[in-house]
């Protein structure tokens, strides 16, 4: 299974994207290879669809590697991406649907192909 990871500060960029998930792309971006996970992508993706997971849902070995991002995270940093999550009405909306909120977000993804994935935990 692909380990789940993304730069939060490159969260922002990558979530302003979904707005224009809505419009129809006149031309699709050429595929760009994966950002590692010190740098934040050069451009966002266009986001093409919404997956959101409970992270208590996810196998052993990739809760663990979300947990252990999820440590090294700033506040500043979580906050920037619950934000951009809340700027993003798609996003937002996706989250809600699975009955969770900004403030439930961990970790966000997505890949070349614009498929966002949000893994979420329900707070305390």
């Amino acid at each position: 299974m692909r380990m789940i990871t993304i730069a939060a500060v490159g969260a922002a960029a990558i979530l302003a994207g979904a707005a224009n998930a809505q419009a129809p792309a006149t031309e699709r971006p050429a595929a760009k290879p994966p950002a590692s996970s010190q740098e934040a992508p050069a451009s966002a993706p266009t986001i093409t669809s919404v997956k959101v997971v409970e992270l208590d849902e996810l196998p052993e070995a990739t809760k663990a590697q979300v947990n252990q991002l999820v440590a090294t995270r700033t506040a500043d940093e979580l906050q920037k991406l619950r934000e951009a999550i809340e700027a993003a009405p798609a996003v937002k909306s996706a989250v809600e649907a699975k009955g969770f909120s900004s403030r439930d977000v961990v970790l966000a993804q997505v890949n070349n192909d614009g498929e966002l994935t949000i893994v979420a935990r329900k707070a305390g």
